[in-house]
């Protein structure tokens, strides 16, 4: 499914909704809402910083409260989720534990505020889990990130819609 579908699929929604929950998506988050509230819902660069990131924290929070007591009980339940648990974290100690011994817990915010791949909302919480963040640092130190990669990202994806709407 590329951008132009998924953002299709939530045309029923209020624009802000639907940049709202494509901000929750993992793998999507920040630079695809932000791209499709710019892009394709037209929604003013506020509105489109605003929604991506008060939606891609939803996920942070209830990540950090209970991706340890749910992926326990998922792993003991299922091969399937073992594996899929297993994966994620060894991706994410792999990408995150360098930086993490050099940084301490400001490499979570490091982490997120550069908007690559595989490094939002989603990652930054199983980082801040498996390197045992306290909560209320973790979302701290996530939300800030969040702010940073937003903004670079609305940076980026305004700048260039606004080039193309001169053209």
């Amino acid at each position: 499914m590329n951008l132009h579908s998924l953002a299709l699929f939530f045309s029923s929604f209020p624009p802000e909704l639907a940049t709202f929950i494509l901000a929750m998506i993992p793998v999507l988050e920040l630079q695809a809402s932000i791209t499709i509230a710019l892009g394709i819902y037209k929604l003013p660069l506020f509105s489109a910083y605003f929604f991506s990131i008060a939606g891609n924290l939803v996920p942070a929070f209830f990540l950090l409260m209970y991706l340890d007591p749910v992926s326990k009980y998922l792993m003991k339940k299922s091969v399937f989720f073992k594996k899929i648990f297993e994966w994620f974290f060894q991706y994410t100690r792999g990408k995150f534990a360098q930086k993490y011994s050099k940084y301490g817990q400001w490499a979570l915010f490091a982490f997120i505020a550069i908007p690559t791949p595989m490094s939002g909302a989603w990652s930054s919480s199983a980082a801040a889990f498996l390197f045992n963040i306290p909560f209320k640092r973790a979302f701290l130190l996530i939300a800030l990130g969040e702010i940073i990669a937003g903004a670079i990202i609305i940076g980026i994806a305004g700048g260039a819609f606004a080039l193309f709407r001169a053209s």
